[in-house]
């Protein structure tokens, strides 16, 4: 039997509370009861205070024990490496300290070093020692990014002191299935149940475990209760179909573009343009047509003018014409449309946008004359369209992740231009690099920082695959020595240089030594600008060795 801790009767409270008064006020201004005043009050008042703490404890009426806490699930993965044990609670032991903008000298963070060994960690599968993982679960909490890596790595007996502790019940929600565990997938009653009694988390969750292995039964169980579901849940529903989208999605999508809500019925639309077979696409690549096509226009030319034209002449240029569409009617607006512009918008422009987007992208070669990507974006467009027209492809490019087309609209990353004539946008290059592999997405990268520098490449660099391929190191390190012997202001790229020292392969290391001498600095350096290099590259190099050394301790290689 437990005890509980509240005293027997009220007399004895508020006996107890009379001495801590009187302990306030002194004994010189109050006597204890019981006491004379004078010198001996004080001895008085704690052996009074010493007879009501026994009485208190003493007189606790006996309550019903609690129901003993399960035991803690097995964790069947294999024990960290010692050594990896103990690199774990130095980097969990590690606080961030306050952001004061200063110099942040030659040592390592170590709180960006934290992501890294966690995803290093899960690639190995390894189980964490049970003593760590309070601190885990406090990381996890203070750190929203941290939190699926720390989670996943924290395993069953984290969401078990999940439970025991309010601090972390985050973990119940963050974690797929937290809150209650997920039937087998097979156990067609379990799944059933959960989906129509489950938490809206919870069955979020098993519509995404579900969608990754059987697509087919992940969308028939969301069809069979999509009636009934709100609005906000239903776009949240449908947004899971985007793993797995198939064909086979196509007769429920179109269900859904005649939605209640407009949100739903705009997601449906964009997941059917997705796939260049549907009807939706086919019905879209009909109205694209009507706006674009190619316009022969010949042009005369004098004699003994350049370009080798003989006397009399004529040289035909070949434009793209482009017709926005002067409405939008309700078909339109049925598969996605937004009829309304954004503020500062033309309406025909927004309309053209639409379609062309959501148009097949092998639309283009049969309508402009059997061209490929490259020639298509080559050719001038009439009437200052052309901006228009090249997002729109872009945004095409990256729905439906045509790498041909990605290329043509990204361009020679060596073009004056930084980026070819269809990227608008640093974040409209970085959505075609992702279409693009790993290996020809760090080759146009490193390309783009030969002929551009730095400035503009954070971005760029962000879709890179970890850890950088030798061209693109070399060449980010590279424009970072070009960038200290100009004496450049060294702050300009304390981004990238983070960058480096998350993605830069550790083996480059012993390449960057000779970087750590203070250089000489020009006459328009920035005062002090050589030492906070010096101090940029050590903590570079101390880094990409510790993440060696991390790598080896977890037996990665």
């Amino acid at each position: 039997m437990t005890r509980t801790s509240a005293p027997v009767d009220a007399p004895g409270a508020d006996a107890w509370e009379g001495l801590v008064t009187t302990a306030l006020l002194g004994t010189d201004r109050r006597t204890p009861p019981g006491a004379a005043p004078g010198p001996d009050a004080p001895l008085a008042l704690l052996d009074a205070a010493a007879v009501e703490t026994v009485r208190r404890r003493a007189g606790l009426r006996p309550a019903r024990a609690a129901e003993r806490p399960q035991a803690a699930p097995e964790d069947v993965r294999p024990a960290l490496p010692p050594a990896a044990a103990r690199r774990l609670a130095m980097l969990l032991a590690d606080r961030p300290g306050p952001s004061g903008g200063g110099r942040r000298g030659a040592a390592p963070d170590l709180t960006e070093l934290l992501p890294q060994w966690l995803a290093l960690a899960n690639a190995r599968g390894f189980a964490p020692p049970p003593q760590v993982l309070p601190a885990l679960l406090d990381a996890a909490r203070g750190r929203t990014d941290l939190r699926p890596a720390a989670l996943g790595f924290a395993g069953p007996r984290a969401l078990w002191l999940a439970r025991l502790n309010p601090d972390w019940r985050f973990a119940l929600r963050a974690a797929p299935g937290g809150g209650a565990a997920l039937p087998h997938l097979q156990d067609d009653d379990g799944v059933r149940w959960l989906w129509q009694e489950g938490l809206f988390a919870e069955r979020v969750a098993l519509l995404s475990a579900l969608r990754s292995r059987t697509p087919a039964t992940a969308r028939d169980l969301l069809a069979s209760t999509w009636g009934t579901e709100r609005a906000e849940d239903r776009l949240m529903f449908l947004d899971s179909l985007r793993e797995g989208l198939g064909p086979d999605d196509e007769a429920f999508l179109e269900q859904a573009l005649a939605d209640r809500s407009r949100n739903v019925r705009a997601t449906a639309a964009e997941l059917l343009s997705a796939l260049p077979g549907s009807a939706l696409a086919a019905r879209m690549a009909v109205r694209a047509e009507a706006c674009v096509a190619i316009d022969h226009t010949r042009s005369a030319r004098p004699s003994g003018t350049g370009g080798g034209i003989p006397g009399g002449a004529t040289q035909t240029t070949v434009t793209i014409a482009v017709e926005a569409p002067h409405e939008c009617d309700a078909g339109m607006e049925r598969d996605g449309v937004v009829a309304k512009a954004p503020a500062g918008r033309g309406e025909r422009s927004w309309w053209l946008g639409q379609l062309v987007e959501a148009a097949p992208l092998g639309t283009w070669s049969r309508r402009l004359g059997g061209r490929t990507p490259r020639d298509i974006v080559a050719l001038p467009v009439a009437d200052g369209w052309q901006g228009e027209l090249h997002a729109a492809w872009c945004r095409a490019a990256v729905r439906q992740r045509d790498a041909a087309w990605s290329r043509a609209l990204l361009g020679d990353p060596s073009a004056p231009e930084a980026g070819g004539p269809g990227a608008v946008s640093l974040a409209e290059r970085a959505k075609l690099l992702g279409t693009l592999g790993a290996t020809e997405r760090a080759e146009w990268v490193a390309g783009f920082i030969a002929a551009h520098g730095l400035s503009e490449a954070f971005q760029l660099l962000g879709v890179c695959a970890v850890p950088w391929a030798a061209p693109l190191g070399r060449a980010v390190v590279d424009a970072l020595n070009i960038a200290r012997d100009a004496g450049s202001y060294p702050w300009s790229f304390s981004g990238v240089m983070g960058l480096a020292e998350r993605c830069l392969d550790p083996s480059e290391a012993s390449r960057l030594d000779a970087l750590l001498a203070v250089p000489d600095e020009p006459e328009t350096a920035s005062p002090g600008a050589g030492g906070y290099w010096a101090e940029a590259f050590q903590r570079l190099v101390t880094t990409l060795r510790l993440r060696a050394a991390m790598a080896e301790e977890l037996g990665a290689a």
